[in-house]
C-alpha cells in the first residue's frame, strides 16, 4: 500500500479513536472501521488500544502494525521491525527502541518521552505533535522525517552520532531543521 494511502487511513484512523468510534473487539480490533482499513490490519495482530506497559517486543516483526492508542510505558521494542506501523496517539513513555526500524510510521500526537531511540531508523516518519523531551536519539536518522518545527529543534539540541545501519549522522539527517 502507498504511504499516501497508508497516512489516509492512518488520519482517519486516528479521527475515529478521537471520535470515539473505534471499539477493540475481535482479531482485529476495529469495530467501526472502513474494509480498506480492515486490509490494512489482516493477518496482523491489532494493539490498537492496547495496555503493554513493561512489555517485551524485542526483535519481533511489527510491520505495519497499529498501536494507535495503545499504551506501551517502559516497553522493549529493541531490534524489532514496526516499519509502516500507526503508533498515534500512543504513550512510549520511557520505552526501549534501540535499534528498531520505525521507518514510515504514522505517529502523530504520540508520547516519546524518555524513550531510548538510539541507532534507530526514523526515516519519512510522520511524527507531528509528538512528544520528545527526554528522548535519548544518540545515532537515530531522521532523514526525511515530517516534525513539528519547535519539536525537531528540540532533538538538534541532543542530536549526535551515525547509524550503522543507514550510515546517516543524526545531526545531518535532522539538517532541515537544526
Amino acid at each position: 500500500m502507498s504511504i499516501i494511502k497508508r497516512v489516509c487511513a492512518g488520519l482517519l484512523l486516528a479521527l475515529l479513536l478521537a471520535a470515539g468510534a473505534v471499539l477493540p473487539t475481535g482479531d482485529h480490533g476495529l469495530a467501526a472501521a472502513s474494509l480498506e482499513q480492515r486490509a490494512l490490519f489482516q493477518g496482523r495482530v491489532d494493539y490498537t488500544l492496547t495496555t503493554h506497559d513493561r512489555e517485551s517486543f524485542q526483535e519481533q516483526d511489527l510491520e505495519n502494525t497499529s498501536f494507535a492508542g495503545a499504551h506501551a510505558r517502559d516497553a522493549d521494542f529493541s531490534g524489532s521491525n514496526l516499519h509502516g506501523a500507526i503508533l498515534t496517539k500512543g504513550v512510549f513513555q520511557g520505552a526501549r527502541f534501540v535499534a528498531t526500524s520505525l521507518s514510515n510510521v504514522l505517529m502523530d500526537a504520540a508520547d516519546f518521552r524518555d524513550t531510548d531511540l538510539r541507532n534507530a531508523d526514523l526515516r519519512e516518519v510522520i511524527a507531528t505533535g509528538v512528544r520528545w523531551e527526554g528522548a535519548r536519539i544518540k545515532g537515530a536518522d531522521f532523514s526525511g522525517a515530517l516534525l513539528d518545527l519547535s519539536a525537531a529543534r528540540q532533538l538538534c539540541a541532543t542530536a549526535e552520532g551515525i547509524n550503522p545501519r543507514t550510515g546517516a549522522s543524526t545531526r545531518d539527517s535532522l539538517a532541515p531543521y537544526c
